[in-house]
């Protein structure tokens, strides 16, 4: 799996769902926009409706609900990880990241802009809250 970079400040979701799609960032935002899905909607990183929304376009299968996180052990091989979990205007926000592992390595790709490299291992410094198990990521861009 390639990292995907968020092209905006508020499209970490848009680059989770293309990393899992296999899509770019821009092919996913605008199948996002034709679902009537904006970066700049607060849903996008304060709720899950928006990005089950697209994942379900892509048919990529989700678990229906959020896992608590308890360890990276504990974690699927597929999962969207929400870090940096905090609280805006009293609403839960967070940033959307991919975790999957790989034969024996494990990987979070984190969409952040400024990031140097976003295949992270660095799981010390990462502080997820909760993910949702990703069942199946094989949709292909073309075919959605």
């Amino acid at each position: 799996m390639r990292p995907v970079t968020q092209e905006e400040t508020t499209g970490c979701g848009i680059a989770a769902v293309a990393m899992l799609a296999g899509c770019s960032y821009e092919q996913t935002r605008q199948v996002a926009e034709a679902l009537g899905i904006r970066t700049g909607n607060p849903l996008l990183w304060c709720g899950t409706d928006l990005v089950r929304q697209l994942l379900r376009h892509y048919g990529i299968r989700a678990e229906p609900n959020e896992t608590p996180f308890t360890g990276w052990d504990d974690l699927p091989d597929l999962a969207l990880l929400a870090i940096k979990w905090h609280f805006e205007r009293g609403v839960p926000c967070w940033h959307w990241t991919v975790f999957y592992r790989e034969e024996e390595k494990a990987f979070v790709l984190d969409p952040k802009a400024s990031l140097k490299q976003h295949r992270r291992t660095d799981f010390g410094r990462i502080r997820p809250k909760w993910f949702i198990a990703i069942e199946c990521g094989s949709a292909a861009c073309g075919n959605a």
